[in-house]
């Protein structure tokens, strides 16, 4: 999006320099240096949103890395729910097995 908004602003540039050259017949050193100003403030812009755009970009790589591992730790913390669930389930069968041959004697 950054390098959008620094083609428009160049363009308009060019365009607001081909305007002064054509309308005057010939540009003074004043508008050009005029046209120069408006040509540098728009890289200037430019510069500052691809500056910015990279940060964003950084910063959702961060996010995404942080999620991947959150979402590897819940995957972990299920499995060692899971087996210990089966752990429980299969005390749970050996007491009732227990319980019942108690209860045969």
């Amino acid at each position: 999006m950054g390098e959008l908004i620094m083609k428009r602003t160049l363009i308009k540039a060019a365009i607001l320099a081909f305007v002064f050259a054509t309308m005057g017949g010939c540009v003074t050193t004043e508008q050009l240096a005029q046209v120069r100003a408006i040509a540098e403030s728009a890289q200037s812009t430019a510069d500052n949103a691809a500056a910015t755009a990279d940060n964003a970009s950084a910063t959702a790589d961060n996010a995404l890395t942080t999620a991947n591992q959150a979402a590897d730790a819940a995957r972990s913390a299920q499995s060692a729910a899971d087996a210990a669930a089966a752990c429980c389930g299969e005390n749970s069968s050996k007491l009732d097995r227990m319980f019942e041959k108690a209860m045969q004697k």
